[in-house]
């Protein structure tokens, strides 16, 4: 069935509406974030700074044990598996 055509008063009512509608979507998504960001409490320089190191000491530990899968070399492995040791305590020592 062919639909009627719609009025230009029909049409502007509609825009109106649905622009309502997009706005308070926008309006709801804007206060969710900002109470999100109200509850999380801001983390200290130093805090930065421990996860900043924690990080750093994660990414070498991974490409530690990407080194220890390949190599072949016992006295190698054993070097990475000292180093594996002492990024372990260290990410301990930060957690």
């Amino acid at each position: 069935m062919p639909r009627p055509p719609e009025s230009t008063t029909a049409r502007r009512i509609i825009q109106v509406v649905a622009r309502g509608w997009e706005s308070k979507s926008v309006e709801l998504q804007q206060d969710d974030a900002r109470s999100a960001a109200e509850l999380k409490p801001r983390p200290t320089p130093e805090q930065k700074e421990i996860e900043s190191r924690k990080e750093g000491l994660k990414l070498s530990r991974s490409r530690i044990l990407e080194q220890l899968h390949t190599t072949e070399n016992p006295r190698y492995r054993e070097i990475l598996e000292q180093a594996l040791a002492v990024l372990d305590e260290q990410i301990a020592r930060l957690a």
